[in-house]
């Protein structure tokens, strides 16, 4: 089994228990776990942001989750910026979604880090990578990113404080599976509308330059 392959197949409740078993360390675990989506992809946000408002309650869960994610992604934004010349990054750069990425960032910057902060899927990484590479600039990246993150990290804490409420009321999970499809249609929908202005401003482009 690879790394990937573990630790999607982490449970809900090997994350309860494993917070549980830290949870003398204070906020420290609940922070760690989503900092850490950052660099493990495969980590799923609703699942790391619904353990911590249920081991830590909706309000402090809300805040730990934030305070590890955003982190993780300014930590991850400033380390791409510091190396945008390597050669592993500028092989990344090449790829197509990376690529569409940074002309986005480059033309709708703030809009673009916003609006995909807001889904609980989406293309994280490639997000944090494009806006450095692009370089955007630090703090409208920072305030981008933390509305964003805020919103839809509360939205997911609400759902996963309160973990017995699903086992009483089975149909309020069609309302989480909704959330998550609908999440995952906009957010395709957002990217295929850049990825539309971004063609579209590319060969006004060429024309103008063909005249000229």
């Amino acid at each position: 089994m690879g790394i990937a392959d573990f630790i999607t197949s982490i449970t809900e409740e090997q994350l309860l228990e494993w917070l549980e078993r830290f949870r003398s360390f204070g906020p420290l675990p609940g922070i760690l776990l989503t900092f850490l989506k950052s660099f493990v992809p495969p980590l799923p946000t609703l699942l790391i942001v619904g353990v911590n408002a249920a081991v830590y309650g909706l309000w402090l869960g809300f805040l730990y989750s934030w305070i590890g994610m955003v982190g993780g992604c300014l930590l991850t934004f400033l380390l791409v910026r510091k190396i945008a010349g390597h050669p592993y990054l500028e092989r990344w750069a090449r790829k197509p979604k990376v690529r569409k990425g940074m002309q986005w960032v480059r033309r709708n910057a703030f809009s673009y880090v916003f609006l995909l902060s807001l889904f609980p899927v989406g293309p994280f990484v490639v997000i944090n990578i494009a806006a450095g590479l692009a370089g955007m600039r630090f703090r409208s990246f920072a305030f981008a990113l933390a509305g964003g993150k805020a919103i839809m990290i509360f939205i997911v804490s609400y759902i996963g404080h309160d973990i017995s409420r699903y086992a009483e009321d089975p149909v309020r999970l069609v309302y989480v599976v909704l959330f998550i499809a609908i999440s995952l249609f906009v957010s395709r929908k957002i990217e295929a509308r850049f990825a539309k202005e971004s063609s579209k401003r590319e060969l006004d482009e060429r024309e103008l330059t063909g005249e000229m």
